[in-house]
């Protein structure tokens, strides 16, 4: 019933800076700007989903909200959002599952720039049944613009989203029995922990366990992002010619890829950038 990753949201408190990061990072231009009720946001869509910049506008009950969020739980990763082709079925499929889904909301949006309108419908897990992660459901009306490429090297989509759990026989349980999402690949390492991988459309969502005294059980956490690119080499010359701070080029621990991690610029997100090797 879930398709793919529709968009992961990111909270931050100075949205233009957030826009300029994304911009360098990404090597692509946001391709929609909108304010409303409250907060105002960018977008940046690639090939297989959206990264969504959001910052609290103004005074109001929602701006506080993202506020106090953001004060209590810092800037970064805030909920994720799933693509499905019918959310009045995944509305029953939640409720059927005791999650309490919020009920269906038709949403719209404006671009600023272009006065393009977006439109959507829209549902939420309660986060207390989801291990803490906030968790949306959308059908959209149609496809948003892409952003567009405005450098040599550019980010190309994302290869995969990381959730850090203490618990990951709950968490297999949530995203596999319960969301439906297939496990590809279930392994444990001396010095990784253990590592769980769901496909999500033509990403990969990935849990990962590693252990830590005095750690949360009941809840987890958004953790990271890993970007796909064509040639790691010549991504991070791009990224280390705008004065980002990058790793070197290393081999990826999946066979068949080449990875570098991005040290600052992410507005605090751990982010790894993934080279698929082999094409087969």
């Amino acid at each position: 019933m879930i398709s793919g990753l529709d968009h992961v949201v990111v909270l931050l408190s100075d949205l233009a800076a957030g826009a300029r990061a994304y911009e360098v990072l990404l090597g692509r231009t946001p391709s929609w700007r909108s304010r409303s009720d409250g907060a105002e946001t960018v977008l940046f869509t690639l090939d297989n989903m959206t990264l969504e910049l959001m910052a609290p506008a103004g005074a109001s009950e929602i701006a506080d909200r993202i506020r106090s969020v953001i004060g209590i739980w810092g800037e970064g990763l805030a909920s994720i959002c799933f693509r499905v082709g019918d959310i009045a079925k995944m509305h029953r499929r939640l409720d059927r599952l005791a999650m309490k889904p919020d009920p269906v909301a038709e949403v719209e949006s404006r671009d600023l720039d272009s006065g393009g309108t977006l439109r959507w419908k829209r549902t939420r897990a309660a986060t207390e049944l989801t291990r803490g992660v906030r968790m949306f459901f959308l059908e959209l009306a149609q496809e948003r613009p892409h952003s567009a490429a405005t450098t040599e090297a550019p980010i190309l989509a994302l290869d995969h989203i990381v959730v850090s759990t203490e618990d990951p026989e709950r968490a297999a349980a949530l995203y596999g029995a319960r969301l439906g999402l297939d496990m590809a690949l279930d392994r444990s390492h001396q010095d990784w922990g253990q590592l769980m991988f769901f496909r999500c459309g033509d990403l990969i969502l990935e849990i990962v366990r590693r252990p830590v005294a005095g750690a949360d059980f009941t809840h987890d956490k958004l953790w990271g992002l890993s970007w796909r690119v064509a040639d790691a080499d010549a991504t991070r010359a791009r990224l280390v010619a705008s004065g980002l701070n990058v790793s070197e080029v290393r081999a990826g621990r999946k066979p068949g890829t080449r990875v570098l991690s991005v040290r600052d610029g992410a507005c605090g997100i751990h982010t790894l950038l993934v080279e698929r090797t082999d094409r087969n």
